[in-house]
């Protein structure tokens, strides 16, 4: 079972999460989930425990607990919602740029005045 845990401070490491969850069980996963252009800590983690009675008993015993004097929010993470992911060009037909203009091949070298397509 995923359980998400907030409104921690930066200098909170994945051992000291780890110390504070392994003593309602056993410990598979922690990730900290950190920016992924500037690398700065987002204030929120990841904690995976294969069982989910002890997975809700840290949840119930943890939450508003204080860690480096901020409180933890602590529940039952969320799947992940899917999302379409745009492109960034939008995709166009083009027309094929004729040889003068739009004529077609099989006339070039062949000019045509106006509407009366008289040859000149």
């Amino acid at each position: 079972m995923d359980i998400y845990v907030g409104n921690l401070s930066p200098d909170v490491g994945k051992n000291d999460l780890i110390e504070i969850f392994d003593k309602f069980g056993e410990v598979t996963e922690v990730r900290v989930i950190k920016d992924k252009f500037r690398g700065k800590f987002k204030g929120f983690a990841f904690i995976q425990m294969p069982s989910e009675e002890q997975a809700k008993k840290a949840i119930e015993e943890i939450n508003g607990q204080e860690l480096n004097e901020r409180a933890l929010t602590v529940s039952e993470a969320k799947p992940k919602a899917q999302r379409r992911r745009k492109s960034r060009k939008k995709a166009r037909k083009r027309k094929k740029p004729g040889i003068y203009g739009g004529e077609n091949r099989d006339n070039f070298g062949i000019r045509r005045r106006g509407k009366t397509g008289k040859r000149y």
